[in-house]
């Protein structure tokens, strides 16, 4: 068994390794500047305007399963950072010291962060699914453009995502919660 992982893990480092020769050669100043752009919706920051937002709307709902995910995924990604540290890919183009969180590669935070916006959206009918989606799929891809995660470390960070909203939903269908199926507005903020 041991030799088994011990060759999946080989191979999973040798295809972190060849996606960053290939974004080392593919880099462009025009696209590194719409990657730093828009690596930024999945930070700590957006989170919190995010949830914010749907505050604001009163989508209680989207807030309350956001919330909850948003929350999970930060445990995990914080813990997991601390337990592996990782060092981050060579060449990376923006890293910023001093912020208090983990500075460590695996596993992408804001992968996690972004996968819980595209899926709440995608089971709100007040959110544009698709569009979140693909701005989900951007910053997820601007990370390993970056050289600030690894290809794993986002895929891992999307696991954690969908894991830490499917946990979020099931915990409030549990509870008692409407689906987000923007049905009965004025009882999101209710129980059943």
């Amino acid at each position: 068994m041991s030799s088994a992982l011990s060759t999946l893990l080989t191979r999973i480092l040798a295809l972190d390794a060849a996606m960053v020769d290939l974004v080392l050669a593919i880099r462009h100043p025009v696209v590194t500047k719409l990657m730093t752009s828009v690596t930024g919706l999945g930070s700590a920051s957006a989170v919190v305007v995010f949830l914010g937002l749907c505050h604001v709307a009163g989508w209680r709902r989207e807030l309350r399963v956001g919330a909850i995910a948003m929350l999970c995924s930060g445990v995990v990604v914080v813990s997991l950072m601390a337990l592996v540290q990782r060092p981050f890919p060579p060449q990376p183009v923006c890293l910023t010291d001093g912020t208090g969180v983990a500075p460590h590669s695996f596993p992408s935070g804001h992968a996690a962060a972004v996968t819980v916006y595209a899926l709440v959206a995608r089971e709100s009918t007040r959110l544009p699914g698709g569009v979140v989606a693909g701005l989900a799929a951007l910053v997820a891809f601007s990370r390993i453009y970056l050289g600030t995660h690894y290809l794993s470390d986002t895929v891992v960070g999307v696991v954690i995502g969908v894991g830490a909203f499917l946990a979020a939903t099931r915990a409030l269908d549990r509870d008692g919660w409407p689906a987000l199926d923007g049905t009965g507005l004025l009882s999101l903020g209710r129980r059943r």
